[in-house]
């Protein structure tokens, strides 16, 4: 993947080029006695008027080609003064009319006026005049003719976010195979060092199959959560019957529920509750909602999943009688690994990917999944996924393109 360096430097040697370009035949015009055009002024209203005879410097359509770049763009005059800025240069804050607000962007053009050599940093900005949102945006800055000096910087913010939410994916994985494989290991010598004992054999063995299950199910869910992060899930949608999913996620789910004598139980509000999707991610999505729900619920309390129609969207809602989830907690509840007790999690061989799971299985078909929860008074986590509207198509046909949800790009 090319560094933002790279790819600002072909952008900064075309500008230079063309800028210097200009000034010259700008020179040579004037040399010649004709009047050149006047450059559109500063974005940020009409420019002063010591600053009009710089702006006269710029050559015709240079002020166009700055605004028409990916990256915002400043031509400053030695002086200081700003001779141009584009519109996407104004957003950042980093200039207020004609002058150079930002300190270290200012430090920057004074250390290039000072000897001419390019100079490159990235600068911290705030993103609003409320609230503590920063912007992380990179600078390149280059003397260029005629004592004008180029100033080209882009927002950074979103591909730094990327990079780290990557680097944390990393550590998180590393850390959560090393629990069972760490495990498996002491078990392997444990069970060597009892070859004598055949009950004891029999005990780390049986443990070793957990913890072996364990590690499959957590590799397997990093696949699927992968796959589900780069797939197109439009790309092979069929008409499915949402009814049908929950009945056979609640299916999948009766034994540990039996174990944890904890009774699910499916409830249909309306017949026909048809959306465009896989049936197989559709089922994926409800059975991890509802082994969730069976996980962190008391023994002998119950898991209901009814389905319903909402207008133009078919809803699924799957509620426990557990103890809630508490309001810091929800705001995290899907993010990647991320469980609200890990001691638990680990009694019942949870992985922290499910909710995760879910909801890019829910964004990557058009619809979205949402959690009400209070303390003491159990949690319900509701999938919405539009409705089939005038379709009498049979169930598993395919979907023609036009009629596809329109899906989502999710980051967590």
């Amino acid at each position: 993947m090319p560094s933002a360096a790279s790819t600002l430097l072909p952008t900064l040697v075309l500008l230079a080029v063309l800028v210097g370009v200009g000034v010259l035949l700008t020179s040579r015009r004037s040399r010649q006695g004709g009047a050149p055009r006047q450059a559109p002024a500063v974005a940020e209203g009409a420019a002063p008027a010591d600053a009009a005879e710089d702006q006269t410097r710029l050559a015709d359509g240079v002020s166009e080609l700055l605004e028409a770049t990916r990256s915002g763009g400043l031509v400053v005059g030695r002086d200081g003064r700003v001779v141009r800025a584009t519109s996407s240069a104004l957003t950042f804050g980093l200039v207020r009319g004609n002058d150079i607000v930002h300190a270290g962007l200012k430090e920057l053009f004074s250390q290039v006026r000072a000897d001419g050599r390019p100079r490159e940093s990235e600068l911290e900005s705030a993103r609003g005049p409320l609230g503590e949102g920063r912007l992380l945006i990179g600078a390149r800055v280059v003397s260029i003719s005629d004592g004008l000096i180029l100033i080209l910087v882009e927002d950074r913010t979103q591909a730094r976010r990327v990079e780290e939410v990557r680097r944390d994916f990393v550590v998180n994985v590393s850390h959560e195979l090393k629990t069972p494989v760490g495990g498996l290991s002491l078990l392997a010598e444990a069970v060597e060092d009892a070859a004598d004992d055949p009950e004891a054999v029999r005990r780390f063995s049986s443990r070793m199959k957990v913890e072996a299950q364990r590690l499959t199910r957590l590799v397997s869910e990093i696949v699927d959560l992968s796959r589900l992060q780069t797939a197109d899930l439009t790309t092979e949608l069929v008409l499915v019957d949402v009814s049908t999913c929950a009945d056979d996620a609640v299916e999948q789910t009766r034994l540990i529920a039996g174990e944890r004598s904890v009774t699910s139980r499916v409830a249909s509000a309306a017949e026909g509750l048809r959306v465009y999707g896989d049936p197989e991610l559709i089922t994926t999505a409800i059975r991890n909602l509802v082994t969730n729900a069976i996980a962190y619920s008391e023994d002998g309390t119950k898991v209901s999943v009814i389905t319903r129609r909402a207008e133009d969207t078919v809803e699924v809602k799957v509620s426990d009688q557990g103890r809630g989830i508490s309001a810091s907690d929800q705001r995290r509840i899907f993010e990647r690994f991320y469980r609200v007790d890990p001691a638990r999690s680990r009694m019942t061989g949870g992985t922290g990917l499910g909710l995760s799971i879910v909801k890019h299985i829910c964004a990557g078909l058009g619809g979205e999944v949402t959690l009400w929860s209070q303390e003491g008074q159990g949690s319900t986590f509701t999938i919405r996924l539009p409705g089939v509207v005038d379709d009498d198509s049979p169930v598993g046909s395919q979907v023609p393109d036009h009629r596809r949800p329109a899906a989502r790009k999710v980051t967590i």
